[in-house]
Protein backbone atom coordinates (compact mmCIF):
# COMPACT_ATOMS: atom_id res chain seq x y z
CA UNK A 1 0.00 0.00 0.00
CA UNK A 2 1.42 3.37 -0.76
CA UNK A 3 1.01 5.41 2.46
CA UNK A 4 2.34 8.40 0.43
CA UNK A 5 -0.90 8.46 -2.11
CA UNK A 6 -2.77 11.85 -1.53
CA UNK A 7 -6.59 11.54 -0.04
CA UNK A 8 -9.29 11.51 -3.45
CA UNK A 9 -9.96 15.09 -3.88
CA UNK A 10 -13.06 17.36 -3.02
CA UNK A 11 -14.16 16.96 -6.66
CA UNK A 12 -13.85 13.25 -6.50
CA UNK A 13 -15.54 13.22 -3.47
CA UNK A 14 -18.67 15.22 -4.84
CA UNK A 15 -18.38 13.58 -7.75
CA UNK A 16 -18.98 10.05 -5.98
CA UNK A 17 -21.62 11.83 -4.03
CA UNK A 18 -23.37 12.41 -6.97
CA UNK A 19 -23.33 9.44 -9.13
CA UNK A 20 -24.43 7.49 -5.71
CA UNK A 21 -27.37 10.16 -5.32
CA UNK A 22 -28.50 9.93 -8.96
CA UNK A 23 -28.56 6.29 -8.37
CA UNK A 24 -31.12 6.09 -5.80
CA UNK A 25 -32.81 9.19 -7.41
CA UNK A 26 -33.28 6.68 -10.51
CA UNK A 27 -35.07 4.04 -8.37
CA UNK A 28 -36.85 5.70 -6.47
CA UNK A 29 -38.46 7.34 -9.89
CA UNK A 30 -39.38 4.24 -11.00
CA UNK A 31 -40.63 2.83 -7.88
CA UNK A 32 -42.89 5.84 -8.04
CA UNK A 33 -43.78 5.71 -11.25
CA UNK A 34 -44.92 1.95 -11.15
CA UNK A 35 -46.38 2.24 -7.96
CA UNK A 36 -49.93 2.99 -8.77
CA UNK A 37 -49.98 0.01 -11.61
CA UNK A 38 -48.48 -2.25 -8.70
CA UNK A 39 -51.29 -1.64 -6.45
CA UNK A 40 -54.12 -1.62 -9.05
CA UNK A 41 -52.66 -4.75 -10.16
CA UNK A 42 -52.10 -6.78 -7.30
CA UNK A 43 -52.46 -4.85 -3.97
CA UNK A 44 -50.04 -4.38 -1.06
CA UNK A 45 -46.43 -5.99 -1.08
CA UNK A 46 -48.08 -8.75 -2.92
CA UNK A 47 -48.53 -6.53 -6.44
CA UNK A 48 -43.98 -5.79 -5.66
CA UNK A 49 -43.11 -8.96 -5.35
CA UNK A 50 -45.55 -11.46 -6.59
CA UNK A 51 -46.33 -10.57 -9.63
CA UNK A 52 -44.39 -10.55 -13.22
CA UNK A 53 -45.52 -6.69 -13.50
CA UNK A 54 -43.78 -6.22 -10.14
CA UNK A 55 -40.12 -8.35 -10.30
CA UNK A 56 -40.01 -6.14 -13.89
CA UNK A 57 -40.60 -3.15 -12.30
CA UNK A 58 -38.23 -3.63 -9.28
CA UNK A 59 -35.72 -5.11 -12.06
CA UNK A 60 -35.69 -1.76 -14.19
CA UNK A 61 -35.58 0.30 -10.68
CA UNK A 62 -32.60 -1.32 -9.17
CA UNK A 63 -30.25 -1.12 -12.93
CA UNK A 64 -29.12 2.97 -11.46
CA UNK A 65 -28.30 0.63 -8.09
CA UNK A 66 -26.50 -2.30 -10.30
CA UNK A 67 -24.36 0.11 -12.44
CA UNK A 68 -23.27 1.60 -9.28
CA UNK A 69 -22.38 -1.92 -7.98
CA UNK A 70 -20.13 -2.71 -11.01
CA UNK A 71 -18.12 1.39 -10.46
CA UNK A 72 -17.76 0.59 -6.42
CA UNK A 73 -16.59 -3.05 -7.22
CA UNK A 74 -14.33 -1.75 -9.85
CA UNK A 75 -13.16 1.02 -8.01
CA UNK A 76 -12.11 -1.08 -5.15
CA UNK A 77 -10.39 -3.36 -6.78
CA UNK A 78 -7.86 -0.97 -8.53
CA UNK A 79 -7.22 0.40 -4.86
CA UNK A 80 -6.11 -3.09 -4.04
CA UNK A 81 -3.50 -2.78 -7.01
CA UNK A 82 -5.79 -4.67 -9.44
CA UNK A 83 -4.82 -3.97 -13.35
CA UNK A 84 -7.86 -1.07 -14.31
CA UNK A 85 -9.12 -3.30 -17.24
CA UNK A 86 -9.11 -6.88 -15.08
CA UNK A 87 -10.81 -4.63 -12.77
CA UNK A 88 -13.53 -3.23 -14.53
CA UNK A 89 -14.63 -6.35 -16.66
CA UNK A 90 -14.65 -8.98 -13.55
CA UNK A 91 -16.67 -6.68 -11.50
CA UNK A 92 -19.13 -5.82 -14.84
CA UNK A 93 -19.26 -9.58 -14.86
CA UNK A 94 -20.16 -10.22 -11.57
CA UNK A 95 -22.56 -8.00 -11.31
CA UNK A 96 -24.45 -9.07 -14.47
CA UNK A 97 -24.83 -12.76 -13.44
CA UNK A 98 -26.73 -11.41 -10.75
CA UNK A 99 -28.76 -8.53 -11.91
CA UNK A 100 -29.35 -11.10 -15.41
CA UNK A 101 -29.95 -14.00 -13.58
CA UNK A 102 -31.62 -13.53 -10.37
CA UNK A 103 -35.28 -11.46 -11.92
CA UNK A 104 -35.88 -14.73 -14.30
CA UNK A 105 -35.29 -17.02 -11.50
CA UNK A 106 -37.31 -14.85 -9.30
CA UNK A 107 -40.51 -14.72 -11.79
CA UNK A 108 -40.01 -18.94 -12.29
CA UNK A 109 -40.53 -19.03 -8.62
CA UNK A 110 -43.70 -17.10 -8.29
CA UNK A 111 -45.98 -19.37 -6.99
CA UNK A 112 -49.20 -20.11 -9.06
CA UNK A 113 -52.80 -20.03 -8.43
CA UNK A 114 -52.68 -23.55 -6.97
CA UNK A 115 -50.02 -23.14 -4.96
CA UNK A 116 -49.98 -25.43 -2.21
CA UNK A 117 -53.29 -27.43 -2.85
CA UNK A 118 -52.62 -28.47 -6.60
CA UNK A 119 -50.94 -31.92 -7.40
CA UNK A 120 -47.23 -31.23 -7.70
CA UNK A 121 -46.75 -31.54 -11.21
CA UNK A 122 -43.61 -33.60 -12.99
CA UNK A 123 -42.53 -34.45 -16.58
CA UNK A 124 -39.79 -36.43 -17.52
CA UNK A 125 -39.96 -37.34 -21.13
CA UNK A 126 -37.70 -35.11 -22.76
CA UNK A 127 -38.91 -32.63 -25.64
CA UNK A 128 -42.49 -33.78 -24.81
CA UNK A 129 -43.61 -30.92 -23.26
CA UNK A 130 -41.35 -28.63 -25.94
CA UNK A 131 -43.75 -30.28 -28.69
CA UNK A 132 -46.93 -29.38 -26.89
CA UNK A 133 -46.07 -26.11 -26.71
CA UNK A 134 -44.46 -25.43 -30.51
CA UNK A 135 -48.07 -27.10 -31.51
CA UNK A 136 -50.31 -24.05 -29.44
CA UNK A 137 -50.44 -20.47 -30.40
CA UNK A 138 -47.26 -19.13 -31.90
CA UNK A 139 -47.15 -16.05 -30.03
CA UNK A 140 -47.63 -17.93 -26.61
CA UNK A 141 -45.10 -20.68 -28.12
CA UNK A 142 -42.60 -18.02 -29.11
CA UNK A 143 -42.59 -16.54 -25.54
CA UNK A 144 -42.43 -19.82 -23.60
CA UNK A 145 -38.85 -20.66 -25.75
CA UNK A 146 -37.13 -17.45 -25.76
CA UNK A 147 -37.92 -17.30 -21.55
CA UNK A 148 -36.30 -20.41 -20.70
CA UNK A 149 -33.36 -19.87 -23.04
CA UNK A 150 -33.04 -16.28 -21.45
CA UNK A 151 -33.15 -17.60 -17.52
CA UNK A 152 -29.46 -18.45 -17.78
CA UNK A 153 -28.50 -16.63 -20.72
CA UNK A 154 -26.34 -13.76 -18.49
CA UNK A 155 -24.55 -16.90 -16.72
CA UNK A 156 -23.88 -18.62 -19.73
CA UNK A 157 -22.57 -15.02 -21.25
CA UNK A 158 -20.51 -13.67 -18.27
CA UNK A 159 -19.57 -16.45 -16.16
CA UNK A 160 -16.47 -17.48 -18.76
CA UNK A 161 -15.56 -13.59 -18.73
CA UNK A 162 -14.98 -13.88 -15.41
CA UNK A 163 -13.77 -17.03 -14.43
CA UNK A 164 -11.24 -19.17 -16.83
CA UNK A 165 -11.99 -22.93 -15.39
CA UNK A 166 -15.88 -21.86 -16.80
CA UNK A 167 -14.30 -20.86 -20.56
CA UNK A 168 -15.82 -24.18 -22.03
CA UNK A 169 -19.10 -24.30 -23.72
CA UNK A 170 -19.71 -28.23 -22.09
CA UNK A 171 -18.44 -26.45 -18.68
CA UNK A 172 -21.41 -23.97 -19.59
CA UNK A 173 -24.49 -26.34 -20.38
CA UNK A 174 -23.59 -27.98 -17.26
CA UNK A 175 -23.44 -25.06 -15.02
CA UNK A 176 -27.04 -23.94 -16.73
CA UNK A 177 -28.30 -27.46 -16.37
CA UNK A 178 -27.31 -28.26 -12.83
CA UNK A 179 -28.44 -24.27 -12.16
CA UNK A 180 -32.24 -25.13 -13.82
CA UNK A 181 -32.40 -28.58 -12.66
CA UNK A 182 -32.30 -26.64 -8.42
CA UNK A 183 -35.29 -24.40 -9.73
CA UNK A 184 -37.06 -27.04 -10.72
CA UNK A 185 -36.42 -28.54 -7.50
CA UNK A 186 -37.56 -26.00 -6.20
CA UNK A 187 -40.49 -25.65 -7.74
CA UNK A 188 -41.38 -28.75 -7.05
CA UNK A 189 -40.39 -29.04 -2.81
CA UNK A 190 -42.32 -25.63 -2.29
CA UNK A 191 -45.43 -26.66 -4.15
CA UNK A 192 -45.75 -23.81 -6.52
CA UNK A 193 -48.44 -24.96 -8.65
CA UNK A 194 -46.11 -25.41 -11.21
CA UNK A 195 -44.65 -28.25 -13.71
CA UNK A 196 -40.99 -29.29 -12.92
CA UNK A 197 -40.03 -30.58 -16.58
CA UNK A 198 -37.08 -31.72 -17.90
CA UNK A 199 -37.68 -29.77 -21.03
CA UNK A 200 -37.06 -26.55 -19.20
CA UNK A 201 -33.93 -27.84 -17.79
CA UNK A 202 -32.88 -28.35 -21.78
CA UNK A 203 -33.83 -25.00 -23.11
CA UNK A 204 -32.08 -23.25 -20.19
CA UNK A 205 -28.79 -25.19 -20.46
CA UNK A 206 -29.05 -24.04 -24.22
CA UNK A 207 -29.78 -20.66 -23.51
CA UNK A 208 -26.54 -21.02 -21.15
CA UNK A 209 -24.41 -22.29 -23.96
CA UNK A 210 -25.57 -20.02 -26.80
CA UNK A 211 -25.00 -17.14 -24.88
CA UNK A 212 -22.02 -18.61 -24.13
CA UNK A 213 -20.82 -19.18 -27.44
CA UNK A 214 -21.71 -15.31 -28.12
CA UNK A 215 -19.07 -13.82 -25.73
CA UNK A 216 -16.66 -16.46 -27.09
CA UNK A 217 -13.81 -13.65 -27.77
CA UNK A 218 -14.23 -12.08 -24.42
CA UNK A 219 -13.60 -15.56 -22.40
CA UNK A 220 -10.92 -14.75 -19.52
CA UNK A 221 -7.71 -17.19 -20.73
CA UNK A 222 -6.25 -19.85 -18.39
CA UNK A 223 -2.87 -18.36 -18.85
CA UNK A 224 -3.96 -14.86 -17.12
CA UNK A 225 -2.95 -13.86 -14.06
CA UNK A 226 -4.63 -13.82 -10.82
CA UNK A 227 -6.55 -10.81 -10.24
CA UNK A 228 -4.54 -10.33 -6.68
CA UNK A 229 -1.58 -8.42 -6.99
CA UNK A 230 1.62 -9.53 -6.09
CA UNK A 231 3.66 -7.86 -3.38
CA UNK A 232 5.88 -5.80 -4.33
CA UNK A 233 9.82 -6.75 -4.15
CA UNK A 234 11.95 -4.58 -2.21
CA UNK A 235 15.61 -3.81 -4.22
CA UNK A 236 18.61 -5.29 -2.50
CA UNK A 237 20.57 -2.53 -1.28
Amino acid sequence: MDRTASPPSPARRIRRAVLAGLAVLGAAAVAFLAQRPLHQHGGGWHGWLGTINGVVFLTTAGLPLAVLAGWALARRRRAGGTSPGWARRASLAEVGMVYGTLPWVWMILLPGAGAGSAPRRVSLVPLRDLYAVLAGAPLTATVQVVGNLLVFAALGFLAPVRFAALASVPRVLALGAVCSVLVETAQYVLWLDRVSSVDDVLLNAAGAGLAALASRGRWRPAAEPSERPRPAQVPAR
